[in-house]
């Protein structure tokens, strides 16, 4: 198993996303608060062995301050777009090869918890798979 924390508040690609126009082309791009998400987790996202090329369980957990009044903020992303931008990392840092199917088999236990307690923060757990 590889463990990963990422002491930074989670930040999707998708939430406040840009179009751009490149060469009288128009593109998406991530925002540059995910811009600068990815740099910022690229310090604690350092590989350990070439990357993972095999099948494994990608198990995300993802940690938010409530609002003062205890209630879940309604502005938060979904669990799947919090992912998706968690594999992206995983991939540009050279953590994972690919984000295909081929490798991540799963994301099974991946979870968004809401406490006033927790440091906001991504925790990344990868297992091999048989």
């Amino acid at each position: 198993m590889i463990w990963y924390r990422i002491p930074l508040r989670p930040v999707t690609k998708k939430n406040s996303q840009r179009i751009i126009r490149v060469n009288g082309r128009l593109m998406i791009t991530p925002s540059p608060q995910y811009r600068r998400y990815e740099k910022e987790a690229s310090a604690w996202l350092i590989p350990t062995e070439p990357p993972i090329d095999y099948p494994v369980n990608v198990k995300c957990t993802y940690y938010f301050h409530p609002n003062k009044d205890g209630r879940v903020p309604k502005n938060l992303p979904d669990l799947v777009n919090l992912i998706e931008a968690t594999c992206d990392v995983l991939v540009k840092n050279k953590i994972l090869a690919d984000d295909n199917c081929r490798i991540i088999r799963t994301h099974d236990g991946s979870e968004v918890i809401y406490s006033p307690l927790e440091d906001e923060r991504t925790e990344v757990e990868i297992t091999r798979l048989t």
